[in-house]
């Protein structure tokens, strides 16, 4: 659990790094969509990717059954949803602001690719305050000898109780002698 309270407290100032990216681009006038905002959108999208491949080996680890564990793992659902989100509304981005390419009638300023932009760089620091709300959690948790007592009881509850070898019977011949 160590590794994965690092992993979740990473994610943050990465989220928060996608986000000031977001808000530059933002500011900017876009003239080259593709080579502006494809890094960002290519990088929210593996942070969205990384961000769920923890999510799920955290459903698959003793976490779930941990104080808490279950609640924590939904809102980190949701902000992995947020980060996803993030990627496509750059890749919207990208896309209004190549539509006029196309389109005679197309919108000729960056203005929907920023309203893109700035509603990506909102999700990401609403991912961000969950990821670090969550590590913050998780990390108080691991620190207090209490919890970590109180973890190991709701674990193993959770596994049920353990498996005693059940007595076997008597083979035929020693029911026999013990019969006679």
């Amino acid at each position: 659990m160590t590794e994965h309270t690092r992993l979740l407290g990473e994610v943050v100032p990465v989220l928060e790094e996608l986000s000031a990216e977001a808000a530059r681009i933002q500011e900017g006038e876009i003239t080259e969509p593709v080579r502006d905002i494809a890094p960002l959108s290519l990088r929210t999208h593996e942070l969205a990717m990384k961000c769920t491949r923890q999510v799920h080996e955290l459903s698959v680890s003793e976490y779930p059954a941990m104080k808490d564990g279950a609640e924590n793992l939904v809102h980190l659902v949701g902000a992995c949803a947020q980060i996803s989100l993030a990627a496509t509304l750059c890749n919207l981005a990208i896309h209004h602001r190549t539509e006029i390419l196309l389109y005679q009638d197309a919108d000729s300023t960056p203005s929907a690719s920023r309203d893109q932009l700035r509603r990506a760089g909102v999700e990401m620091e609403r991912a961000a305050t969950t990821y670090g709300a969550v590590a913050r959690r998780l990390s108080r948790r691991l620190a207090s000898f209490s919890a970590r007592a109180e973890d190991r009881r709701l674990i193993s509850e959770a596994q049920g109780p353990r498996q005693q070898k059940a007595p076997s019977t008597p083979s035929p011949r020693i029911a026999r002698r013990h019969t006679r």
